[in-house]
């Protein structure tokens, strides 16, 4: 299997079992971290397909990594831990996590769900690669990857979420509410007109030529914001 997983877990001896049954089940691709500062390097260094997180690190909780991993990659998250409240398991859900396993566990129920997510990965994927070009700025939808004037820009989560649906509804109107129902997933929130404010100003610094005199995330006075498309190319 081609799928790269990395193992976030300070038990020596776990994570050589771990990595046991993985290559058992044909995984070749298998990193390993024992604190949080490493986890993060390796998804900043690696393809990461899927990670297994252990809650309890010595840096840091396994809670705050998955939230800080989302930040920059919606790699599938399993928590394997000895924390088994069920307050610990919303916890890690409402943190991005996608499944979670107590401590201790049946190995093979681990790799079941590992290859159980991959093979939804492998499903959903898709087959060419989705992009919209301009003349200044490339989105990957399918990479999460933002190129402006041909570098990488680091996109957190929620701003490359916000560029994505406006790439995708081009030289459209959208309300403040609109937007936020779309990419938060809420329509009622407290500051939800100064969160999307934030996130534009964010994505013009970073693909806007002058952000004080934006060409692509207009600002269509009482109406909401649109993204002009009169610069895209063709992606194919």
């Amino acid at each position: 299997m081609n799928e790269s997983i990395l193992i976030i877990e300070d038990e020596v001896g776990l994570i050589k079992m771990l990595k046991r049954l993985l290559e058992k089940e044909g995984f070749q691709k298998i990193y390993q971290a024992v604190s949080g500062a490493e986890a993060l390097k390796k998804v900043n260094e690696h393809g990461i397909d899927l990670i297994l997180l252990d809650v309890m690190l010595p840096d840091t909780n396994g809670f705050e990594l998955c939230r800080q991993i989302r930040d920059i990659s919606d790699v599938p998250i399993i928590f394997l831990t000895a924390r088994t409240t069920d307050m610990d398991k919303l916890t890690g859900f409402s943190m991005g996590g996608d499944d979670y396993i107590t401590k201790p566990f049946n190995p093979l129920e681990v790799a079941a769900r590992v290859k159980a997510i991959l093979y939804r990965q492998r499903r959903t994927k898709p087959i060419t690669s989705q992009v919209f070009r301009t003349d200044h700025f490339v989105l990957h939808y399918d990479q999460a990857k933002l190129i402006v004037e041909g570098k990488e820009v680091n996109c957190p989560a929620q701003e490359f979420q916000l560029l994505k649906f406006m790439c995708q509804h081009p030289n459209q109107v959208f309300s403040v509410d609109h937007l936020y129902e779309k990419v938060w997933g809420d329509y009622s929130s407290v500051g939800k007109e100064n969160t999307v404010m934030v996130h534009i100003s964010r994505l013009r610094q970073k693909i806007e030529n002058d952000p004080k005199h934006p060409e692509y995330l207009k600002n269509i006075r009482g109406l909401g914001y649109m993204l002009n498309a009169e610069n895209q190319r063709s992606s194919h």
